[in-house]
């Protein structure tokens, strides 16, 4: 398994999340408001809210003034196709983490700027969107193709099911 390296900053961040990976603390297991990403080096945890309603999702996580450090919101679509992201009223910096049908990582937009009202294209074929905190991917090392688990996803079409 090759080793990532992370800023001495993100050590401790990364060490958590790989502690709960690794199983010394119970796994997920597909828990609802639970999802994990993994790569060929890694699998993170993150605790989500899960936005799967228009309103929910029209909603976003605006008008908030933190985020947990592995927290996040997870939008879901009925379907795969088009979207795209703004960040108004949104008073922190979030990374936008684009997820095809099967939950694999198509494209990532590192540190939206709050407030700003310019679209952040995802992509023709999203069915998931990931956000995190701003920084978060980069700090983390995800990359393209990372798979999500999560019993939100389509377990018929998930690269990575529950189970």
């Amino acid at each position: 398994m090759a080793e990532r390296m992370a800023p001495p900053a993100a050590a401790a961040w990364l060490a958590a999340a790989l502690c709960l990976a690794s199983g010394a603390v119970e796994a997920a297991g597909c828990t609802p408001g639970v999802l994990e990403l993994r790569d060929a080096d890694s699998v993170l945890r993150f605790e989500v809210e899960v936005a799967d309603t228009e309103p929910e999702r029209a909603q976003g996580l605006m008008n908030r003034e933190s985020l947990p450090r592995f927290g996040g919101m997870l939008f879901v679509y009925p379907e795969a196709g088009p979207v795209a992201f703004w960040m108004r009223n949104t008073l922190i910096p979030l990374d936008m983490l684009f997820f095809d049908e099967a939950g694999r990582l198509a494209r990532v937009h590192e540190n939206a700027k709050p407030l700003d009202e310019t679209p952040i294209i995802g992509g023709d074929a999203i069915r998931y969107v990931l956000e995190i905190n701003g920084g978060m991917t980069k700090t983390l090392g995800i990359d393209e193709g990372a798979e999500l688990q999560s019993p939100a996803i389509d377990q018929a079409t998930a690269a990575w099911p529950c189970g």
